[in-house]
């Protein structure tokens, strides 16, 4: 009864939000609405296709063909549900999210299980019961359903919503060990916003740990499933445009380039604002390798028996360095943190992070107001603001990660250690 009332009051909630006199103060937020996930823009491109116009020939529209079609559907047959549509789409996201950390929590007991002769005797009350992994599930739930993060992205009818139940979609696939399942919602996911192509790799890992085949050929067989997903989507995106490849410029294009520099709550619109065009290429290349490449291969080594907490870092870290990141993209992550709640204890930084989140969320729509409306400040106090919200992120990323492998040395070694040849005890903060 307690998980249909937080539904339901969550549903109602974001309902009331889409239908009150603010909506489009909402919807326009640079916090919410980006270039490519604006409901603003998606009614503009929805009407260019209904008036046989090309929407990729302008450089307003950057949804996929897919998409487009989709919405044009809607918008001409059914748009009185389309609030009702985001709402409830939001609603099976914080279904799959609880139902991921439910098939996580089975996976994590049988892990725990398997390494309990290599758990220290006095580190053996840290090892998690049912209660704990229990209660991990239900504050998955609850965080997803009412961060104030998802709560106004879902208010701003942003697709956003749509890529964070896709993606919610594949990780719960991936747990359950459904593999055409977790490769089709990310691959839908790559083709609407890029990013996701990093978590084939912990999809991989989990579909082969889950399905306890030969790992190998789980992993070939992953990825040649995704590459013709993602490939079938691209054909019948090109379809869609009569035959015409035009719209991957567009999208891909749009997302690898970074013509637009509107501002947002990532770090690449003032930087390339204030950058020399000369230097322009240079620059886009380190930034995307940074937030496509960089960090997938030292992160999978060190953390394969993870992939939950891998897949979790690299939805975080892609949603810091991303071209055009929102809050919406925040809220999904931080909705996924809960299932490492083991791990809280050993981290040192959770009051600042914390402080710093509350402090540039109440800062951001300040100093925007200050710098736009007000002319009493500048891009350098958004940009600033900004800045301390990815810094805050690093560090909870950063944290978390420590905290994991603090927690894995204490269990395999135990908490007492000799200092000068006098037992010393770890101290859990």
């Amino acid at each position: 009864m307690a998980v249909i009332l937080k539904y339901l009051v969550a549903g109602l909630v974001r309902f009331w939000l889409i239908h009150i006199d603010y909506w489009q103060t909402i919807a326009n937020r640079v916090e919410i609405a980006t270039p490519l996930n604006s409901w603003k823009r998606l009614v503009e491109g929805v009407y260019l296709y209904d008036h046989n116009i090309n929407p990729y020939e302008g450089d307003s529209f950057h949804e996929s063909p897919i998409m487009l079609v989709f919405f044009h559907f809607l918008m001409k047959r059914v748009p009185f549900l389309l609030p009702a549509f985001f709402t409830i789409l939001d609603l099976l996201t914080a279904y799959l999210l609880y139902k991921t950390s439910k098939a996580f929590a089975r996976i994590f007991k049988e892990s725990q299980e398997n390494m309990l002769h290599n758990v220290e005797e006095e580190s053996k009350t840290m090892l998690l019961n049912d209660a704990h992994l229990k209660e991990a599930s239900e504050y998955v739930l609850s965080v997803y359903l009412f961060n104030p993060y998802s709560v106004l992205n879902c208010a701003g009818m942003t697709t956003t919503v749509i890529q964070n139940f896709l993606v919610a979609a594949s990780l719960w696939g991936a747990a359950s060990g459904y593999r055409i399942l977790a490769c089709a919602f990310i691959a839908l996911a790559t083709h609407q916003a890029l990013y996701p192509v990093l978590l084939i790799v912990p999809i991989a890992i989990l579909l082969a740990d889950v399905n306890k085949g030969c790992n190998k050929c789980s992993y070939i067989r992953t990825l040649l499933v995704f590459v013709l997903c993602w490939g079938f989507l691209i054909y019948i995106s090109a379809h869609i445009m009569d035959g015409s490849y035009q719209y991957v410029y567009n999208t891909y294009g749009f997302i690898l380039t970074v013509p637009d520099l509107k501002p947002n709550i990532g770090l690449f619109w003032y930087f390339f604002t204030e950058m020399f065009e000369h230097f322009r290429l240079l620059f886009v290349c380190a930034f995307q390798i940074n937030a496509l490449a960089l960090y997938v291969v030292p992160l999978t080594l060190r953390f394969k028996k993870e992939p939950v907490l891998l897949a979790t870092v690299l939805i975080a870290l892609s949603t810091i360095f991303r071209s055009y990141p929102c809050i919406g993209d925040v809220g999904f992550y931080l909705a996924l943190l809960p299932m490492w709640k083991h791990l809280f204890t050993f981290m040192q930084q959770k009051f600042i992070v914390g402080c710093a989140f509350i402090i540039t969320s109440a800062l951001g729509p300040t100093v925007w107001h200050l710098w736009i409306y007000s002319g009493s400040a500048n891009a350098n106090f958004f940009f600033g603001v900004t800045l301390s919200f990815a810094t805050a992120q690093i560090f909870l990323i950063t944290d978390l990660l420590f905290a994991y492998i603090k927690r894995e040395f204490t269990l395999k070694h135990g908490s007492s250690r000799l200092l000068d040849g006098k037992p010393a005890k770890l101290v859990l903060r």
